[in-house]
């Protein structure tokens, strides 16, 4: 059919709807090979378990299992001594009413191999494959997430969120905050003033994000906000797109002081004056210190009617001076002498 030709009425709708569901139909067939390739995988291990626990077979059988199927199967992958190995972990690792639900099923091979590797703990292992699907991470996303205990940092901030957002809003808003936040990506020591850091943070904008989690988005440094006539500057603004508001984010280098949270009271008032919309969610406050007394943290929140959460941060440690390495070196003595 030509170009040219002219269309009747509502076929474009109905070529867009087709596409749609041509899309879907593929979408959901890879999902259903994706499970049944993950459920034939455990079935392979199950019975390599069997055979060798059960019946006494040797470990050597698996190497030979791996060269009969290759011959056999010449067009199928993952049939290497290796991967039967996984599989045989895989089947040790879960039962099969595991499998045939959520979230394995929804992982690729690679990712269960990544949970398998990596992750000792069945919870943990669960929780890393249900936020795998719930986020979309790709297997090296994955393994970045776990390489910082994303999950584990989640939710171990000191906050009022219970007090001042409704229950499923606080809920959110206590895993989104980590403690500790691992900023050991910016390559400054500890003893880096709090521009510094902040400038750091945003020349690595990218890996900050993913330190942050899934939701943000970043909207600017030191952001300029006009109130009474007078101007201040926002450390970190972003904005959490499931929670549907801003997020203010105050540096301070050192010691976590109540006065601090004075200022970042403030700054929530005027983004909810100012900038937020009408729709938006009461804007939410995070606090990053290097570190916090637990006792003065939590008395400092009492009486806050804005959302805030303190947290604290990690950097690369400093590398020691020269002098320093030289005096350390040489003994207690030498301080005396120089």
């Amino acid at each position: 059919m030509s170009d040219s030709v002219s269309l009747p009425d509502g076929y474009a709708t109905w070529l867009s709807d087709l596409k749609t569901h041509i899309r879907s139909a593929q979408q959901q067939a890879s999902v259903a090979l994706n499970a049944a390739m993950t459920l034939l995988y455990w079935e392979i291990g199950h019975e390599i378990v069997v055979k060798q626990e059960a019946e006494g077979w040797g470990s050597k059988i698996v190497e030979r299992l791996a060269g009969d199927l290759r011959r056999a199967l010449p067009g199928m992958t993952g049939l290497s001594r290796a991967n039967l190995m996984y599989m045989r972990s895989f089947a040790a690792a879960w039962p099969r009413e595991a499998i045939v639900q959520r979230p394995l099923d929804n992982l690729s091979w690679g990712h269960n191999i990544e949970l398998l590797s990596k992750l000792k703990n069945t919870e943990e292992r669960l929780a890393y494959a249900a936020a795998a699907v719930e986020h979309g991470w790709s297997r090296n996303m994955l393994v970045h997430h776990i390489s910082l205990r994303s999950l584990e940092r989640s939710g171990r901030s000191i906050s009022n969120f219970e007090l001042t957002l409704p229950p499923a809003t606080s809920d959110l808003a206590r895993e989104i905050v980590k403690d500790p936040y691992n900023f050991e990506f910016l390559g400054v020591g500890n003893e880096a003033r709090e521009r510094v850091i902040e400038q750091a943070l945003v020349d690595h904008v990218t890996q900050f994000l993913v330190e942050l989690g899934v939701g943000f988005a970043y909207v600017g440094r030191q952001v300029p906000l006009e109130v009474g006539g007078e101007d201040f500057f926002i450390d970190l603004l972003f904005y959490h797109l499931k929670l549907r508001c801003y997020v203010v984010i105050e540096l301070k280098a050192g010691k976590f002081r109540p006065e601090h949270l004075g200022q970042l009271n403030f700054y929530l008032a005027a983004v909810d004056g100012e900038m937020a919309h009408a729709d938006d969610a009461p804007t939410i406050g995070i606090l990053l210190c290097q570190s916090r007394n637990q006792v003065v943290a939590e008395y400092s929140l009492r009486g806050s009617t804005h959302p805030l959460g303190i947290a604290e941060y990690q950097l690369q440690a400093s590398l020691p001076s020269v002098e320093r390495l030289q005096q350390e070196l040489s003994g207690p003595g030498v301080c005396d002498t120089m």
